[in-house]
């Protein structure tokens, strides 16, 4: 299976994928509850947080942010995860490469209207791709979100980004341009009968 590489600027941002243990575990913690934070709200179970209440997806949060190393490790490349560093909570983008089976392209051409709503997209390695922004969600409990994809024949090569503040949305969006042009896939070769493998770059 093909995996993942990019180009992503430690200024700006805090890999999640690869970093075990102790390492990154702020950066990850933040970012699932973000993420745990914006699923709630969609679900109508987030109520505001007082002096009482505990702000919700605390323990659940920690708890994924020990399990999502182990779990990186085990998709081996074909998943890769990012948070902006200045501020965890802010911006989560994902990237990841699948296996373009008929049954998930179906799923693609069920996809809601607003869905169609895309744009053209040139990535440095994958050439053209599609680009989906929607900085205002008719759903308002729906955070803003991007996503970008590139059919490579065999496979699908997705990027999404959720931002949990519709007003930074737009200031961070370019910064995640950035990021998904240097997105690439990477694979090994293997040279006949040997055990030697070729690694090829993009």
């Amino acid at each position: 299976m093909p995996r993942l590489q990019a180009d992503a600027d430690p200024k700006r941002w805090v890999a999640v994928t690869g970093s075990l243990v102790f390492g990154g575990r702020r950066h990850r913690k933040a970012a699932i509850r973000m993420l745990l934070d914006q699923a709630n709200r969609a679900l109508g179970v987030a109520g505001p947080a007082d002096s009482t209440s505990r702000r919700p997806g605390g323990f659940a949060a920690w708890a994924m942010s020990q399990a999502t190393p182990f779990l990186m490790r085990r998709a081996a490349g074909r998943v890769l995860v990012w948070v902006w560093k200045a501020d965890p909570e802010l911006l989560v983008v994902m990237a990841q490469v699948q296996e373009a089976t008929a049954q998930l392209r179906a799923a693609r051409a069920t996809m809601p209207m607003e869905y169609d709503d895309t744009e053209s997209f040139r990535g440095s390695y994958l050439g053209m791709g599609e680009k989906l922004a929607m900085p205002l969600p008719q759903d308002q409990r729906t955070p803003p979100f991007a996503t970008y994809t590139w059919d490579t024949g065999a496979h699908f090569v997705t990027v999404t980004a959720v931002c949990s503040d519709r007003e930074r949305f737009g200031t961070v969006l370019g910064a995640v341009d950035e990021l998904a042009r240097t997105l690439r896939i990477v694979d090994d070769v293997a040279l006949g009968e040997s055990s030697q493998v070729l690694r090829l770059d993009p």
